[in-house]
């Protein structure tokens, strides 16, 4: 009897396998839809919405898993898991369209959805932190002199920073709110600065107040780096959208006085993705381009160590929004090094960087930026 060779293939690059077997170039791309497989979980359908899913995936090879429940139609609401390759899904899509009760609505989603999760990868990019503050949780106080403050903005520039986030209030656990006034006091000169100094880099505010956002980016700030997700100050989605400018909406749960008392879920992604669609959902309606929110799943806020880690390795499933992921893990205490200096915390967070990178985050957000500058390096060579 013959020995087969039998190899797993975990390349996710799965058209250049193709390629690489002699398969027929012209229809290599058409075909690699059928090797690329997809589990997608779907919130609250009803009885007959969840059963016809269930027979229409069935029709072409593939499974939807839906509750007992939906067989007697015993449930009000059932949340499904469909899972079939993109070429199945999108037969699904199809078939969905000529059924009854919203499917047709699904259908298209489906379609817009896999067009999402396929669609060009941009360059990942470094986010260098300026903390303004007294009490920021690595380098508080280190900034908050004028004259230290820029000279660390120039040593982010010579750096190579994609971006530069500015904050002067901290919101580490247990901090306190920071007043508009002592805010823009810190802000207000550093961005004249930059200003001046005619920097062409993009800036982001680390704020949750509408007035700060305001007035900072009326002095040349680019974009607004929201904590609370547009939840903290009832007034900052209009101000973004009047600016249409990039905003960052970030999960977090509770405020940074008492988010770290023993924070717990039932279902930790779930309920994050779930967070961040409704904050999505709000900031469009409130006259917010899509094209403009950045998601952040938000390591470390209302999150136990656990959390921070299953966010890192699944941090992946925050694509099915279709906007790019920040991620804010640098010095974080997730390393679990409390006496390490900065230089070996930094170490370990670009390693996990790495791993953030990997699955998918777009922008790392970072006290390092010469060490992960040079990740980045590393990683595409």
């Amino acid at each position: 009897m013959k020995n087969f060779k039998l190899k797993s293939i975990e390349n996710t690059d799965i058209l250049t396998e193709l390629n690489q077997i002699g398969f027929d170039k012209g229809y290599a791309p058409y075909a690699a839809d059928k090797y690329r497989y997809r589990n997608i979980k779907i919130f609250g359908l009803n009885a007959a919405q969840a059963n016809i899913l269930k027979q229409t995936a069935l029709t072409v090879g593939a499974d939807c898993a839906t509750p007992r429940g939906t067989i007697t139609g015993n449930i009000e609401s059932a949340d499904c898991i469909l899972g079939g390759t993109i070429s199945q899904i999108s037969k699904i899509a199809v078939k969905l369209g000529v059924q009854p009760f919203g499917l047709r609505s699904l259908g298209r989603q489906l379609e817009e959805f896999i067009k999402s999760q396929e669609g060009n990868r941009q360059s990942p990019r470094i986010m260098g932190i300026l903390n303004l503050t007294k009490n920021s949780f690595s380098d508080g106080g280190l900034y908050y002199d004028y004259d230290n403050a820029i000279a660390r903005l120039e040593e982010i520039i010579k750096e190579g920073a994609d971006i530069i986030d500015i904050g002067a209030e901290s919101t580490k656990p247990y901090s306190e709110p920071i007043t508009e006034e002592d805010q823009l006091k810190k802000l207000l000169p550093i961005l004249e600065y930059i200003s001046n100094k005619k920097y062409d880099i993009p800036i982001s505010i680390d704020t949750r107040s509408s007035e700060v956002a305001k007035q900072c980016l009326n002095a040349g700030a680019t974009a607004i780096n929201d904590v609370s997700g547009l939840t903290y100050d009832k007034n900052m989605a209009s101000t973004v959208a009047d600016y249409g400018c990039p905003v960052i909406i970030q999960h977090t749960k509770g405020t940074p006085d008492i988010m770290q008392l023993n924070p717990e879920y039932t279902n930790l992604m779930d309920e994050i993705f779930l967070d961040l669609k409704e904050k999505i959902d709000y900031a469009i309606k409130a006259g917010i381009n899509k094209e403009n929110i950045i998601i952040d799943p938000g390591i470390g806020f209302g999150k136990q160590r656990e959390h921070n880690f299953e966010i890192l390795r699944r941090i992946g499933e925050l694509k099915s929004f279709g906007c790019p992921i920040m991620l804010g893990l640098s010095r974080k205490s997730m390393l679990n090094m409390p006496d390490a200096d900065n230089e070996t915390k930094d170490i370990f967070s670009a390693a996990l960087a790495a791993i953030a990178l990997e699955n998918g985050v777009d922008i790392l957000r970072v006290h390092n930026v010469k060490l992960h500058k040079k990740l980045l390096e590393v990683l595409n060579s």
